[in-house]
C-alpha cells in the first residue's frame, strides 16, 4: 500500500510538471517576443490565444473536428465574398430574433459579415467597477458587443459570469437619435431598430449563421495597465446565438468609425499590430503606435467594394524560387479571421502543381475537406519546399513549412490553401508567428519574421 502511494505521489508530481509546462510554453514564447517588439511602444497591449490553444481563456465546449473548422471557415469565406459582390440579400437569422419583432420599427435584411471558428481570443475589462471578460478577436468585424443580463431571449454559455449593466456605475444606453445609432448600418451591415422606450437596437449577423442582437450602449473599457476608454461604444447582446465558443463577446478592428481601433485611435494613433500564434504559445495584439521601422511594408488599396476591410495587392507567389504571377485584377483581404488562405483558382492550381511536383517522392492522399493537395504521413516527414506571398512594394512572408503544410489528422498533411471564385484571402495559418502591423494612418500594412513563436 506504501508503494502504490508512493507511486501516486510521483505521478502527480509528474502531472503537475506536464501542466506547468504546458503553461509556460503559453507564457514564455510571448512574453520574450514582447520584451523584444512592444518595450518601446506605446497603446494598448492585449494578449493573444489561439481558439484551440489549451491556455485560450474561452475554449470550445467540446473540441472541434478541424473538418468542421474548415466548413465553417468556408462559410466565413462565402459571406465575405458575397459581401464584397453585392449580389445577394438573405433574411439573416438574426432578423428573426424574438427582441426585434415586439419593439423594432422594422426588420433589416442582412448579407451578414463574417465569422468562424478561426478568430483568436484576448480579455478586456468593462464597466464600473471593471471586471474581466474573454472575448473574440476579428479584423474582418467593426463592431464590438457583449453578452448581458438579464439575457431576454439567449445567451450562449460563456467562461465568468455575463456582464451585468445594472452592476457598472458607468453603463448607459443609447437613444435611438445618437448619431452611434445612425452609423449601425454601415458597422454591422444591418439598419437599427428602435425600441418602445426609445433605446437604439443593434443587429450583427455573421456569415455562418451565428448572431448578436441588444441595446446599443457606452461604458468603461478597460485596458492593461490600468489603460481606460471613457464612453466605449459597444451592443450589450440580449441574443446572441452560434459559434462563439464560450467567449463573452467579439472585439471588431475593422476600418469603422464604431470599431474598437477608431474609437482608440484619438487617444493612441491609427494603427494596430499583432502576432498570430499557434496553439503551442501564445501572441499578442497592440493598438497604438509601436516600433514601425523594423517591418517591411506594403500600401493599403483602397477597394470601393467594402471600405472596412484590409485591401493590399499580393503580386506573386514564389515555390523553391519559381515565380507564379498573380493577377493585377486580383483583390486581395488580409484577415485575422480566415484559416486557410484563399487564391484564385487559376493562381491556387499553379501554386498545387509546384508543391506537388516539390514533393514528388512522397504518397499522395484523398482530399480533405476543402484541402485538395494531400500527402500521407505528418509535416515533420515532408520536405516541405520554400514558398513566399510577395506583394507591392516588395513586403513579403517568407513561409516557414508549417505556414505552407497542415497536418489535418495523424497520418495526412495538406496544402493549407484553397482555391476561391476572385477574391484572394490571406489566413491567419500563414500568418502566424509573423508580426503584423497595420498602420492604417499611413495607408500601409507590414510584416516581420519571428513575432511570437
Amino acid at each position: 500500500m506504501e508503494l502504490l502511494l508512493r507511486l501516486c505521489f510521483v505521478f502527480f508530481l509528474l502531472l503537475g510538471r506536464a501542466f506547468a509546462s504546458d503553461a509556460s510554453i503559453c507564457t514564455s514564447k510571448f512574453s520574450a517576443a514582447r520584451h523584444a517588439h512592444l518595450n518601446d511602444s506605446a497603446g494598448f497591449h492585449f494578449t493573444l490565444h489561439h481558439p484551440r490553444s489549451p491556455c485560450s481563456p474561452a475554449p470550445f465546449a467540446a473540441p472541434l473536428p478541424f473538418s468542421t473548422i474548415l466548413s465553417h471557415d468556408d462559410a466565413r469565406v462565402q459571406a465575405l465574398s458575397s459581401r464584397l459582390s453585392k449580389t445577394t440579400a438573405t433574411i439573416s437569422r438574426a432578423s428573426s430574433s424574438p427582441l426585434l419583432r415586439p419593439d423594432a420599427v422594422s426588420v433589416p435584411l442582412s448579407k451578414g459579415t463574417s465569422l468562424g471558428v478561426g478568430n483568436y481570443i484576448t480579455r478586456i475589462g468593462l464597466g464600473t467597477p471593471s471586471k474581466s471578460y474573454a472575448v473574440v478577436v476579428d479584423t474582418g468585424s467593426s463592431f464590438s458587443w457583449v453578452q448581458c443580463s438579464p439575457c431576454r431571449i439567449y445567451c450562449h454559455s460563456q467562461v465568468g459570469s455575463v456582464f451585468d449593466p445594472s452592476a457598472s456605475s458607468t453603463y448607459r444606453s443609447l437613444p435611438c437619435s445618437a448619431s452611434e445609432c445612425g452609423g449601425l448600418e454601415s458597422s454591422t451591415l444591418n439598419p437599427p431598430a428602435c425600441s418602445v422606450s426609445n433605446v437604439c437596437i443593434y443587429e450583427a449577423s455573421y456569415g455562418d449563421g451565428s448572431f448578436s442582437v441588444g441595446y446599443l450602449s457606452k461604458d468603461v473599457l478597460s485596458l492593461a495597465g490600468g489603460q481606460r476608454l471613457s464612453g466605449f461604444v459597444y451592443g450589450c447582446g440580449q441574443d446572441n446565438e452560434g459559434l462563439f465558443g464560450r467567449s463573452a463577446g467579439l472585439i471588431g478592428l475593422a476600418r469603422n468609425r464604431l470599431s474598437l481601433l477608431s474609437q482608440l485611435a484619438p487617444v493612441t494613433g491609427n494603427a494596430f499590430s499583432y502576432c498570430l500564434p499557434s496553439t503551442s504559445s501564445s501572441g499578442y495584439l497592440s493598438i497604438g503606435s509601436s516600433s514601425l521601422g523594423r517591418f517591411s511594408y506594403t500600401p493599403l488599396v483602397s477597394s470601393s467594394l467594402d471600405e472596412s476591410l484590409y485591401f493590399l495587392r499580393l503580386t506573386s507567389i514564389t515555390v523553391n524560387g519559381r515565380v507564379i504571377s498573380v493577377p493585377s485584377s486580383t483583390q486581395t483581404i488580409i484577415d485575422s479571421g480566415t484559416v486557410i488562405t484563399r487564391l484564385p483558382s487559376n493562381v491556387y492550381d499553379a501554386l498545387s502543381r509546384a508543391v506537388a511536383a516539390a514533393l514528388n517522392g512522397y504518397r499522395r492522399a484523398p482530399a480533405y475537406s476543402i484541402l485538395d493537395t494531400c500527402f500521407v504521413g505528418s509535416l515533420s516527414r515532408l520536405a516541405v519546399p520554400p514558398v513566399e506571398l510577395v506583394f507591392q512594394g516588395g513586403a513579403a512572408l517568407r513561409l516557414p513549412a508549417k505556414n505552407v503544410m497542415i497536418d489535418v489528422d495523424t497520418s495526412t498533411t495538406c496544402l493549407a490553401f484553397a482555391p476561391s471564385s476572385d477574391v484572394a484571402i490571406i489566413g491567419n495559418t500563414q500568418q502566424q508567428t509573423f508580426s503584423v502591423v497595420y498602420d492604417v494612418g499611413r495607408s500601409r500594412i507590414g510584416f516581420a519574421a519571428g513575432g511570437c513563436g
